[in-house]
């Protein structure tokens, strides 16, 4: 019996089929068979795939479906490379995944790597059907693709691959990954980032280089990435989870950390995958075109990125087709869409009901996306249990650095009075002081020396009047236009060689030019460019808050959680502590999954402890949707208190991720690299860093009144405006202009 079952897909785009299948079946068997995939031996006895096996599962009818529109030799090529990468995955399940031989798969993938050549490289001679196929790929996708997007394949393919170890260890340990972790670590494994560069292949265009890694280009890859996998978890959690005892699964993930049933996990996970669906819909219609006219994208290149668009939602159709029919996975009852895409089933009278469901046409998840209710009296939410297993530590500079703080601030200009806020301006000097963030600043910089403790706390200073001024001045009149403008304008503040800078017109312009000129004057051009970077990430994050409250959009869980790290200041915050460790460590490690994994936990855990306690803050006060909470609580229709709770078990489930990272995989991972001492050393209180980021985090916003109940009424309260004839801001500002002012109080 299935396990489940199986929920009602949104397949939005009708599903195709390309007219060389047949050529392509005929032609992958006998690839596969000359590479010695077939009948190969399994190490329990048995064989990894018979003629019969490779032909039911059909990986021909894939690439059919998925690239309906390739000509007959691409179709081959691209076919070989799905019948590899499912011979690897079955291949390395019997080998290593079974025998739970780790130190096995290492070698065995560490060796598959040299097949992956670079310019005037020559790889060694194939020693398994893996590497014989490998080979013989690289050789004919290579030579007719770019350099630029041969390195992104490479990393691609590496993920795929060497990720694989991160299953084998979850279930040599009897783990499962809690839901955020699972999301990005199924990336990497699950090779739909992989597929994603391949359909450039097929549809014969490749995303240019320079607007590959734009937030658009890259929500589109992974939502796809994570529509397909999504999917897949629900067709084949049968085979995967009650077959093979594999426990890397989306539907066992929500199972497990839900403690609900499992049909009541798959219905979760639909509900998922149809969300990043509609955020592929949305980034495509709104983000991408908004794009093409950012960088000025030649024509040519406009139509490739349209032709890779298209591409991506082929796939998406073609594969959901294929999983109905193959005898890989679990599809019992499941509706075909090749026909007829969301108007397929049963026809006839009465049948319409049938054909037309709200699930089908992801109208519930849509429905609940686009129709907040704002400045909702919420009330203040009870906090949970927090776990926090780190002690709080504070610089002995506190009292020096509360002595220095609004002198700075008042410098800015962030007292001053703005056009159109009501009130005169974003802060006053009573809330600033308030605010306390010298004491966040003197936590999270235990070590600091007293200059650089005064740095730290006019950071937390701009970046949080900054988190208050984009939602004030462009958010309150849903001018996501103004608020880009706004964003693009302070990278001019921020030279990379010495550029001269434009006179800033606002305390958000005047705050960065006095940071940046103290902070990465000093610094290597590299790291220069890094920090720019981070500082960039941070004030785009504002303007994407500004554009969902102008579409009256909550976001999608997974973009939201993504997104958090960035509004919250998380990348800012990373890039000056590495800015403490020097550059030792090489960038490359940076990259690797424990450090990955270890950053995005400690940052989840202080954006998701700000979401708590701002709750009725931002919801009540200020109209917001951006809020984990909030988000939980219209995705899965619950009340605030069930929305609280899954909330905190992710802090909770992300904290303990944390702890095992730092205790366990990160001495592994210096072990497996062969790392000095010294190295070491920086590793370790790099880790140390965040323990205390969070416990300082945590404990800042217990203290804070920028939260409590008198200071969210105060902000409502009309008290008589301090004017200044400063300029502060865009436009004029003065007595006669209260007339202007349309919002109320900070954030």
């Amino acid at each position: 019996m299935q396990a489940f079952t199986l929920p009602e897909f949104y397949v939005p785009h009708p599903a195709r089929i390309n007219q060389h299948l047949e050529a392509a079946r005929t032609h992958s068997m006998a690839w596969a068979r000359e590479r010695g995939m077939l009948d190969s031996p399994a190490p329990s006895g048995g064989v990894v795939w018979t003629e019969q096996a490779l032909a039911k599962m059909d990986y021909a009818l894939l690439c059919a479906h998925t690239h309906p529109d390739c000509d007959g030799p691409s179709l081959d090529l691209v076919t070989d490379w799905y019948v590899w990468v499912f011979f690897f995955d079955d291949d390395f399940l019997a080998q290593f995944k079974y025998t739970r031989n780790t130190e096995g798969a290492k070698a065995y993938l560490d060796r598959l790597e040299l097949f992956m050549t670079g310019p005037g490289e020559t790889p060694p001679e194939p020693e398994n059907p893996a590497e014989a196929g490998l080979k013989d790929l690289w050789a004919r996708t290579i030579p007719s693709m770019s350099e630029e997007w041969r390195r992104r394949f490479v990393t691609s393919t590496h993920n795929l691959m060497v990720e694989s170890l991160w299953e084998l260890d979850n279930i040599d340990r009897g783990r499962i990954a809690n839901p955020i972790e699972y999301i990005q670590m199924r990336r990497r494994v699950g090779g739909a980032p992989w597929s994603a560069n391949l359909i450039e292949y097929a549809v014969g265009a490749e995303v240019p280089d320079k607007v590959a890694a734009t937030r658009p280009m890259e929500v589109l890859r992974d939502t796809f990435a994570d529509a397909v996998h999504l999917r897949n978890d629900l067709f084949s959690y049968q085979r995967e989870v009650r077959e093979e005892g594999e426990n890397s699964n989306a539907v066992l993930v929500f199972e497990k950390f839900l403690d609900c049933s499992t049909q009541e996990a798959a219905e979760l996970t639909n509900d998922l995958l149809t969300s990043r669906l509609q955020q592929f819909e949305n980034t495509a219609l709104v983000e991408v075109p908004a794009l093409l006219v950012e960088h000025d994208v030649p024509l040519s290149e406009q139509i490739g990125i349209g032709l890779y668009v298209k591409g991506l939602q082929d796939w998406q159709s073609g594969g959901h087709e294929w999983h109905a029919k193959s005898s890989r996975y679990m599809n019992e009852g499941t509706v075909s869409g090749a026909n007829g895409g969301l108007l397929d089933g049963p026809t006839g009278l009465g049948t319409e009901s049938l054909r037309l469901s709200p699930n089908r046409l992801g109208l519930v998840q849509r429905t609940r996306q686009r129709s907040p209710a704002p400045f909702a009296p919420v009330g203040q939410l009870p906090l949970p249990e927090f776990r926090m297993p780190y002690p709080i530590r504070t610089s002995p500079h506190l009292a020096a650095a509360r002595e220095y703080a609004p002198g700075w601030a008042r410098e800015m200009g962030m007292f001053d009075s703005l056009p159109g806020v009501e009130h005169g301006g974003v802060w006053d000097e009573r809330r600033f002081r308030g605010f306390d963030l010298p004491h966040c600043a003197a936590m999270i910089h235990a070590d600091s020396d007293l200059d650089q403790l005064k740095l730290s706390s006019d950071w937390l200073a701009w970046g949080t009047y900054g988190d208050d001024y984009f939602p004030l001045i462009f958010g309150l009149k849903r001018d996501a236009v103004a608020a880009k403008f706004c964003s693009d304008r302070l990278s001019l503040f921020m030279p990379l060689d010495g550029e001269p800078v434009p006179e800033p017109t606002n305390p958000v312009e005047r705050g960065l030019v006095d940071l940046w000129n103290r902070t990465a004057g000093p610094l290597a051009p590299q790291a220069r460019a890094d920090f720019r970077r981070a500082v960039e990430s941070m004030t785009a994050s504002w303007v994407w808050e500004v554009a969902n409250q102008a579409q009256n959009r909550i976001p999608d869980p997974v973009d939201y959680v993504e997104m958090r790290r960035r509004t919250f200041g998380s990348d800012l915050t990373k890039s000056l502590s590495r800015l403490q460790l020097g550059d030792v460590v090489p960038p490359e490690i940076y990259h690797n999954r424990v450090l990955y994994e270890l950053d995005t936990a400690a940052q989840d855990y202080a954006a998701f402890t700000n979401d708590l306690f701002s709750y009725q803050k931002e919801i009540e006060y200020e109209g917001e949707v951006h809020n984990l909470v909030y988000v939980v609580e219209q995705f899965l229709a619950v009340d605030r208190l069930p929305a609280r709770d899954i909330t905190a078990r992710l802090m909770n489930a992300r904290m303990e991720q944390f702890e095992q990272l730092a205790d366990e995989d990160l001495p592994r991972m210096c072990d497996d690299l062969g790392l000095d001492d010294e190295l070491r050393a920086v590793l370790t209180r790099y880790a140390d860093n965040l323990k205390y980021w969070m416990s300082g985090i945590l404990e800042w916003h217990r203290k804070c009144v920028r939260y409590m109940a008198h200071e969210l009424e105060r902000g409502r309260t009309p008290e008589p405006p301090v004017f200044s004839l400063k300029p502060s801001g865009i436009g004029s500002s003065g007595i006669g202009l209260s007339a202007w002012r349309i919002g109320s109080g900070a954030r």
